[in-house]
């Protein structure tokens, strides 16, 4: 992706990568991947069973941080959403690196050899 990643904000585009996309279950974090022909697209979301809104922010800050420095090697063409779980605020970032980074190798998102 490029420095700053075009992101996904109409909850119809969340829905559909929801429905069709295939996804990995990580400790600190959910990745859902949907192939499309377009430019690659990014979104976020921490539901309210993680916590209160400053836990939610502080969860999607992390995942957005993690999310420019594990795929920023990502094939265009793919609409990603990081769900955060009830670990993403508190997990250590490196181990939270370490679940995107492998949820993303085994979408096929990143090469294991930019990850």
């Amino acid at each position: 992706m490029s420095a700053r990643p075009v992101r996904l904000r109409r909850r119809a585009d969340f829905q559909k990568v929801t429905r069709q996309a295939k996804k990995r279950v990580t400790p600190g974090v959910i990745l859902q991947a949907l192939r499309t022909d377009a430019t690659s697209r990014i979104g976020f979301t921490v539901s309210k069973r993680v916590g209160n809104a400053v836990v939610r922010n502080r969860a999607k800050r992390r995942l957005r941080e993690a999310s420019r420095m594990i795929l920023d090697g990502t094939s265009e063409g793919y609409d990603l959403v990081l769900i955060g779980r009830k670990d993403t605020p508190t997990r250590p970032f490196d181990l939270l690196l370490s679940d995107l980074r492998r949820a993303s190798i085994e979408l096929g998102v990143v090469s294991s050899g930019d990850a």
